[in-house]
């Protein structure tokens, strides 16, 4: 019996060294997979540190001299749109896929996007469930004046600047388009939130619309199955978003291109993927021979 008590004891302790060995070996072989840089930057305009979130394209090197476009996404947390949309980046640029040109995406990390990312509004109801909201302003002076400038001088960018953004952050890049076109000469707008103030935004008008604009800028807007919208004054969101796209349309300017897409199949939930898919076969249209 005593036999059998000291060979069971020997079996349990081969065991559980082996395990421990095994674990041990697994430990020294694994490594991290890194997507790419965490970063951070403190802001006067906002009054806080914000996270940013880099995706480098491959081949990056900083003591190269060669220089990448830049897509800001707007909601670039890594539990929100950073990793899926920098997916979307990486394989659109691939070289046997080449609709893209190799870029770096910040992703800028969320703090309170209803503060962030609306103007003020007139409406009693919504000054009262949004209490934070009103202060696109300050994000959009941090967009100008902070981080641009931070991410150009960091990293090697060119002069093609592209932002994404969805419902609210579709409503905040439609005011960037019209108050100032020039921070970026692509805009990606999903689902935007044009209800806000009840449209006002649609009443704008812009330097967009004037003869006399000069950059080059290509608008992409996306809006999909997605009904009424969540405000006391019913709107429907693929009239607003259509509405946005007329209102572009008749710019006299040659240098706005705007493309409106219809996604019947999605969501606001589902709609942003396949946008953002869509936009680079608009923006970086394939030559067919």
């Amino acid at each position: 019996m005593n036999k059998i008590i000291t060979l069971t004891i020997l079996l349990f302790t081969s065991t559980l060294t082996f395990s421990q060995a095994k674990k041990s070996k697994e430990t020294e072989t694994s490594k991290p997979f890194v997507l790419g840089v965490i970063d951070e930057i403190q802001s006067k305009e906002l009054g806080e540190k914000r996270i940013l979130n880099i995706y480098l394209p491959e081949g990056y090197n900083a003591d190269d001299a060669t220089k990448y476009p830049v897509i800001y996404l707007l909601d670039g947390s890594a539990d929100e749109d950073f990793i899926h949309i920098s997916g979307l980046v990486q394989f659109n640029s691939f070289e046997w896929i080449n609709q893209i040109p190799k870029s770096i995406v910040v992703g800028i990390a969320t703090v309170d996007r209803r503060r962030d990312f609306t103007f003020p509004t007139t409406l009693e109801t919504d000054q009262k469930r949004f209490a934070t909201s009103g202060h696109s302003d300050q994000f959009i002076a941090f967009i100008e004046k902070e981080l641009q400038p931070f991410i150009d001088k960091k990293y090697r960018t060119t002069n093609s600047k592209t932002i994404i953004g969805q419902s609210l952050g579709g409503l905040l890049e439609t005011e960037i388009l019209l108050k100032k076109p020039t921070l970026f000469n692509k805009y990606i707008i999903v689902s935007p939130s044009i209800w806000w103030n009840n449209g006002s935004i649609l009443n704008l008008d812009s330097p967009i619309f004037q003869e006399n604009f000069n950059q080059q800028t290509d608008i992409y807007i996306a809006v999909g199955k997605e009904g009424l919208t969540p405000t006391e004054i019913p709107r429907v969101m693929e009239v607003d978003a259509n509405l946005l796209a007329e209102k572009i349309k008749a710019s006299k300017s040659k240098n706005i291109k705007v493309y409106f897409d219809y996604f019947p199949q999605e969501n606001h939930a589902t709609i942003l993927h396949p946008a953002v898919s869509n936009s680079f076969r608009f923006f970086y249209p394939i030559k067919q021979n």
